[in-house]
């Protein structure tokens, strides 16, 4: 079967990023459609994916479909294993090759690959079993801008070719994969527009819900899911998200709660919406924020730290406020979760909800200003965050540090973690005069190591201040 056209294998487990991988495929990035048979591969990682809508079976995929050959469910073909934690043995993957080029009818020819997080599975199994192929990675949130949040094999990591990613922050340059020196390429914004549009009016199934045009849009993430807020603490945030939309002037209130949420935070936000004299409207449809956006035009979008906010701004120029990023910065643990960027970004960018003044006056950073003022930021959290990936950015991560204040430091830095790299903000104020060179540094972990070793030795010796 040698000869044929090669094969390009792209991996989605959501409407979202088999939208993005669409957009780029009518964007001509991975070449004309006659050179190359194209198979999408769905999956679903979430923690009960019997119990959900598989993604080729989403309202509004027929919009998508055309684009790919071929629709294969990873879940089916796994069964019964959880496509977020199967891994094949390495002693199995060429018999795995063997076996997914005969199931699939892929022949002997050239197999390329697009996934998501390389890191993580299914992406990570596949790029083991197509040992040789080259990798596409594209990514479709904010966690791009983040560093790659574990060691890859370098087998692998030097076969990614580039990292597709939607321009969510213009002039903010992804660390995603620099680390094997991967080119990020700009997914078109105008295409996954296109994109996006077709998917709203595919959506047959989305009913809008009775309101006035221009309500004010909240979306739930269900924080609590993945332990970053108890759900005591995440109901309260969406409660706060309704005093403050009402601060703000809106009367008419659209909840859009995660799929997996309890149905009980609902009704707590029903009730303190009637309680401030608002009418709120529960929008539990199946469908991605973006098909929301286009279909109630909202006048203002508010979250905690999702990638909807920035796609509601930088694409769609509606308004947008945040909250809650102050408590879940000083509580997200630990310092190398992924989530890390994501909230971070959303942080230093878009205004605080809770602050009106800001809310009204705010306006996305131009390139420019992104670039001179975020871009540091983005640099000093990725290194605090893998040192041992990304050792090269150290010196800018220690120049930003030098240049803040301590109250501009402790926002995203830990002083704990700022300690155990040795980074500005880490010594006790009554040493800030010590000058900030490779030698000073040196000598303090010494001191430090030495005063641990001490007070190993001595039950209870103290620890030095700040360690």
């Amino acid at each position: 079967m040698s000869g044929r056209r090669s094969t390009q294998l792209f991996f989605a487990c959501s409407q979202y990023a088999a939208a993005t991988v669409t957009a780029a495929i009518r964007a001509g990035l991975f070449g004309p459609r006659d050179e190359h048979r194209r198979l999408l591969v769905v999956s679903d990682t979430s923690y009960a994916p019997e119990v959900g809508t598989p993604l080729d079976r989403m309202d509004g995929f027929e919009c998508l479909r055309p684009e790919f050959d071929t629709v294969i469910s990873w879940n089916d073909f796994i069964s019964p294993f959880h496509p977020a934690g199967w891994f094949p043995r390495e002693q199995d993957t060429l018999l795995w090759e063997r076996y997914l080029r005969l199931a699939w009818d892929l022949g002997d020819g050239l197999v390329e690959i697009a996934c998501e997080s390389i890191q993580a599975n299914p992406s990570n199994a596949v790029a083991k079993i197509f040992g040789e192929s080259p990798v596409h990675v594209y990514a479709d949130g904010l966690m791009s801008y983040g560093p790659t949040r574990s060691k890859i094999d370098p087998l692998i990591g030097t076969r990614v070719q580039r990292l597709l990613h939607l321009d969510l922050v213009p002039g903010l340059r992804p660390l995603l994969l620099s680390e094997f020196d991967v080119v990020p390429e700009i997914v078109p914004t105008a295409e996954f527009l296109t994109v996006l549009s077709e998917l709203s009016d595919s959506a047959a199934a989305f009913t809008a819900p009775q309101v006035p045009d221009s309500p004010a849009l909240l979306l739930g993430q269900y924080l609590s899911a993945i332990d970053v807020l108890t759900p005591a603490e995440e109901e309260d945030l969406h409660v706060r998200m309704v005093r403050g939309a009402v601060g703000l002037g809106h009367r008419r209130i659209v909840f859009k709660p995660h799929p997996s949420a309890p149905a009980g935070w609902s009704r707590a936000l029903e009730e303190e919406a009637e309680r401030l004299g608002a009418e709120l409207t529960v929008l539990d449809a199946p469908v991605i924020a973006e098909v929301v956006y286009q279909r109630l035009n909202p006048a203002l979008v508010v979250g905690a730290f999702s990638t909807a906010l920035l796609t509601a701004s930088a694409f769609y120029g509606i308004p947008v406020a945040r909250i809650g990023t102050d408590t879940l910065l000083s509580g997200l643990t630990p310092y190398q979760n992924s989530n890390r960027m994501p909230l971070t970004i959303v942080d230093a960018l878009l205004p605080d909800l809770e602050d009106p003044a800001e809310v009204t006056a705010w306006s996305l950073p131009d390139e420019n200003t992104v670039q001179q003022e975020f871009t540091g930021l983005v640099t000093a959290v990725g290194f605090a965050m893998q040192p041992k990936i990304y050792p090269q950015l150290r010196p800018a991560a220690e120049a930003f540090l030098a240049r803040q204040s301590a109250a501009g430091r402790n926002r995203y830095f830990r002083r704990r973690r700022l300690t155990a790299l040795a980074l500005p903000g880490a010594l006790p104020s009554q040493f800030d005069f010590l000058p900030r060179n490779p030698t000073v540094r040196r000598f303090a972990r010494q001191a430090r190591t030495w005063q641990r070793a001490a007070s190993r030795r001595m039950p209870g010796a103290g620890r030095v201040n700040g360690s």
